[in-house]
Parts: C-alpha cells; structure tokens; sequence
C-alpha cells in the first residue's frame, strides 16, 4: 500500500467516525408550540403547501401511488361509516392514489423531523415543512429562546402511535389529523449550562394532534403542517 492509499483510508474511517457521531446523536431544543388550529383549509392550505426539496424531506408526508379501492380499504384505519371513513372517502374522490397507511408512515417521519428542526432552530426546514401560520408561531418561539439564551435538548426515545382521527375533503384541499403518541426527554439549560425546566433523566409520555393539509389539485404531493395542539 502506498502513501495515498493510506491517506484515504485514514481521511475514510475519519469520515465514518465522525457523522456516527453526528447522526447518533438526536439532539434539539424544546417541543414545538401548541394550539395552533389550522384555519378554514379550503380558502389556505393551497397556499401553504410549497414543493419540499428532496434534500429536506422526501417523505413527509407522501401520497402513495397504491391502488386504495377495495371496500375494507379503511380497515384497520376508521370504522365503517364514522366521520373519519367519511372524510377518508372524500379525499380517496378527489385523489385515487391517496393510501392512509402510506400517508401516516410519512407523517411520523415529518413528526420526528419538524420536531428536531424546530428545537434545532433550523428555520431553513421549517419553513418547507410549515404552513405560513405555523412557521411563524414556531419561529416566534425559536427567536425568544435565542433572545434569552437558553437552549432545550430533547432527544426521542421512541413514537408508540401515530393514527389518524380526523379527516377532511373540501373544494380542492385535504386535510387529515393525526394523534402521535412518543416519549421524549427534554431539559431546557441557560447559558451557565444550569437546569431551568424538564428533567435530563426523566423520559416523558407525550401526545401530539397535528393537521396537514394539502392541494389536491396539485402535482406537489406533499403535505405541510397546519395546526398543532397537545392531548392528555
């Protein structure tokens, strides 16, 4: 092995080490604020959802390509005939392709990810991920933490839930509620590094209601956040 061979496989194993540790690190600021209702999706939420670069998010939430016809299409998902089946099947009448399994599989990836961005600060993504309305609640929240100098570190320890409650189909927008049940350990330091609120050790239940809502009329087929609210 010559000299170069060597340098490379040195700068490689660097490399690995290091975004290993960047990666298995999931560390942020606090949650994201809450009851944040979304307002009447049919005269909005085609002007919130924006394209989403592949580079932020390619999965937050997508609409899939699965034939989502058969009759027992809700099982599983929604009783037959309750408001949340009904809502279901106007929104399958204005877009065939819409699959609620796929839609919640993405909806925990953007959960985790706007989470993580919002206690990063990264604006950036949120912006792409977030209705207007939304990004500015978040942002406003982002700019008083900075303001004061605290930092929150909130890490997941897991998401045990993520279904849908609530659906809805109006003119051209979609509009879908999701419940995401996590656990999460949060503690917000000031800048001497000393404890202010949460607790490091302590793992803490939490549960989420967050809307999206998207144009269905739209080629885009990604969703953004409309409204967030907390649950008991």
């Amino acid at each position: 092995m010559d000299i170069y061979t060597i340098i490379f496989l040195a700068l490689a194993v660097f490399i690995f080490l290091r975004l290993r540790s960047v990666l298995g690190q999931r560390t942020g600021h606090e949650r994201p604020p809450f009851e944040r209702s979304p307002r009447n999706v049919a005269q909005g939420a085609s002007d919130n959802v924006v394209p989403i670069p592949g580079s932020v998010i390619d999965q937050a939430p997508l609409a899939p390509t699965a034939d989502a016809t058969p009759a027992d299409r809700w099982k599983g998902i929604a009783e037959p005939g309750s408001p949340l089946a009904q809502g279901l099947d106007a929104i399958v009448a204005q877009d065939s392709s819409f699959d609620p399994r796929h839609f919640l599989s993405g909806a925990r990836s953007a959960y985790e990810m706007i989470v993580l961005a919002f206690a990063n600060g990264d604006r950036r993504s949120l912006r792409d991920l977030l209705s207007a309305e939304v990004y500015e609640s978040f942002e406003s929240v982002i700019r008083d933490r900075e303001k004061h100098d605290q930092k929150t570190e909130t890490r997941f320890v897991s998401i045990d839930k993520a279904e849908l409650v609530a659906a809805e189909a109006r003119d051209r927008a979609a509009q879908l509620t999701v419940r995401f049940v996590s656990q999460m350990i949060s503690v917000t330091r000031d800048k001497n590094g000393t404890v202010v609120d949460g607790n490091p050790d302590k793992v803490a239940d939490i549960t989420d209601v967050w809307t999206f809502a998207r144009d269905t009329s739209s080629r885009d087929p990604n969703w953004k956040l409309v409204g967030t609210g907390s649950a008991g």
